[in-house]
């Protein structure tokens, strides 16, 4: 789509650009650029006087040449006979022509100049090879860099290929068994293939609600029903007993929402293939938990299972992994449970980045300012796709614990530039996270970070916290104060 918006935009972008230059030819003849424009009745005089100052015998070969094709176009089209210009005498024993700008450097100068001196002329063919030179170095390295993506991104589509028929013949036949075997766990951290990785998720998140095709299709209607009933009343009526303004209605912010949720791909927003799927999952949510409603940030997560399931899979999915205990604080807004998991949080923080966790609190910057965005949309909004579901694998075999692992791996990642910088800059950081961050560096810190702290692990030191904890810490945190 965008080369063909690049092809459409070139196609515009010429023919104007021609209509602009012959303007400016007959208006004026060369001078315009530098601010001079003569006047218009000037417009021979000046012409002749161009064509005095470069006689036939100046002209350059690149020029003549390009002369002698089109007058030979000219006489197959017409039939007529042309004499080509004469080539120039004084050039014709020169051993090289010009193929860039880079060798204009070695020509010599018109004759109304006076000539180079033979200092000059060696100083410049040698400035001329180091400028060669130097341009086959870099074509050289970009050529091993090129070289060294193609086979990485071979080794890699290798690997998936047969991680892939590990995964359909060994383990998804045998998934109770072998799900939680060494071998299986090693295999699903290196990202599941593609293919797969739909299915693995669905195991792994599970159907505790028991949902069914048929019960998301009757929340469906539901839900259409309002939509209908929404916009034929656009009043604030009770419907069903539930208000318009309620959560369940929020049928404006998940419009609005789903127009922001992966821009770039074009294929949710609206006319897009996948625009109507999604506003019938979000909908279908909010009927089926009219207690949670439609929460900013659900578009995305809802988008990333669309990719990798069919739709009512996709619900059941949905549904089921937002009933998680992490995900129902944060989508309820439960702000004592959200506080207990920031504590948890900052104990690991603390652990595994002590220089980076007292820069932190040298700024009094609290965990909700940059944990908020990446659990509401489990790193879907925050990391590009590819990382993102990468992540989401790993969220899958191992829970709640891996998505403030992955925090802290990042924080790790970018460890030495946040130290240099104060609260405003890091705020702004971690909430734009760089574009160019690779699976491979993420990985390899979130591997470093170690979650155990005096020999208790992710659970057994979120219980004591929240033994710990008592309801007059809610105001430890300023961006949850209500």
């Amino acid at each position: 789509m965008a080369a063909h918006g690049t092809v459409n935009h070139q196609r515009n972008l010429f023919p104007k650009r021609t209509k602009e230059l012959k303007s400016v030819v007959h208006s004026a003849p060369g001078w315009k650029l530098f601010g001079k424009v003569p006047p218009r009745e000037n417009l021979q005089k000046t012409s002749k006087i161009i064509q005095q100052s470069f006689s036939e015998d100046q002209v350059r070969p690149l020029e003549a040449k390009t002369v002698v094709l089109l007058l030979k176009e000219y006489e197959a089209r017409t039939g007529r006979a042309c004499k080509p210009p004469p080539q120039s005498s004084r050039r014709k024993n020169f051993e090289f022509e010009p193929l860039s700008t880079t060798a204009l450097i070695l020509e010599d100068r018109p004759s109304n100049l006076p000539a180079k001196s033979v200092e000059e002329a060696l100083r410049h063919r040698q400035e001329y090879d180091e400028m060669v030179a130097e341009a086959k170095k870099r074509e050289i390295k970009e050529a091993h860099k090129r070289k060294k993506i193609m086979k990485e991104r071979f080794k890699q589509e290798e690997s998936i290929a047969s991680a892939m028929v590990i995964w359909i013949n060994e383990i998804l036949p045998n998934w109770e068994v072998m799900r939680s075997t060494r071998r299986v766990r090693e295999l699903w951290w290196q990202g599941l293939p593609p293919s797969v990785r739909g299915k693995v998720w669905s195991l792994a998140v599970g159907n505790e609600l028991n949902i069914t095709p048929e019960l998301y299709e009757i929340f469906l209607s539901r839900a259409k029903e309002r939509w209908k009933s929404f916009s034929e009343t656009s009043s604030e009526n009770d419907v069903e007993g539930v208000s318009v303004a309620d959560r369940e209605a929020s049928l404006e912010l998940i419009k609005l929402d789903i127009s922001r949720t992966f821009p770039s791909l074009y294929i949710f927003q609206k006319g897009g293939p996948y625009h109507d799927v999604l506003h019938s999952i979000l909908g279908a949510y909010t009927c089926y938990r009219p207690d949670v409603g439609y929460v900013q940030g659900m578009s995305f997560i809802a988008a990333v299972l669309i990719l990798n399931l069919e739709e009512a899979d996709a619900f059941i999915a949905f549904a089921n992994l937002l009933n998680k205990p992490c995900q129902l604080a944060f989508f309820r807004v439960d702000h004592s449970m959200m506080l207990k998991y920031f504590a948890t949080f900052e104990v690991f923080f603390e652990e595994n980045l002590s220089k980076l966790f007292l820069h932190f609190k040298s700024y009094s910057l609290t965990p909700d300012i940059y944990l908020i965005d990446w659990i509401f949309t489990l790193y879907s909004k925050s990391l590009p796709l590819d990382l993102a579901c990468r992540v989401w694998d790993v969220f899958c075999r191992d829970g709640e614990e891996f998505l403030f692992r992955t925090g802290l791996g990042i924080l790790r990642l970018y460890e030495d530039i946040l130290l240099q910088m104060d609260f405003i800059h890091i705020a702004q950081f971690l909430t734009k996270l760089p574009e160019d961050i690779t699976s491979e560096k993420l990985f390899s810190c979130i591997a470093a970070i170690q979650m155990q702290n005096s020999t208790k692990k992710w659970t057994q030191v979120f219980s004591s916290v929240m033994k710990d904890i008592k309801e007059g810490d809610k105001n430890n945190s300023p961006a949850l104060k209500s």
